[in-house]
């Protein structure tokens, strides 16, 4: 059986289940080795990445390698 035979198999033997506990340990088993996860943010983040992106448009940013000289910079000052 290829795994897509048994992808399709599964598919359809899940379609017929209606025990909803069982149903939820198979979500939680898919969800631990499913390679992608969606990630919910709140209204504050996002509004957080809009005004970021806003920021790096009006070039309010630093490129990491000059932070980085400067924060060493900062440590080698007495």
């Amino acid at each position: 059986m290829t795994t897509l035979d048994l992808k399709k198999t599964l598919i359809h033997r899940i379609s017929e289940i209606n025990d909803i506990l069982f149903l939820k340990a198979i979500k939680t088993i898919l969800d631990s080795k499913t390679e992608t996860e969606i990630l919910t943010l709140t209204r504050e983040q996002k509004d957080e990445i809009i005004a970021s992106k806003k920021e790096i448009e009006q070039g309010l940013f630093f490129e990491n390698e000059k932070l980085e000289s400067e924060v060493k910079t900062w440590l080698n000052v007495k």
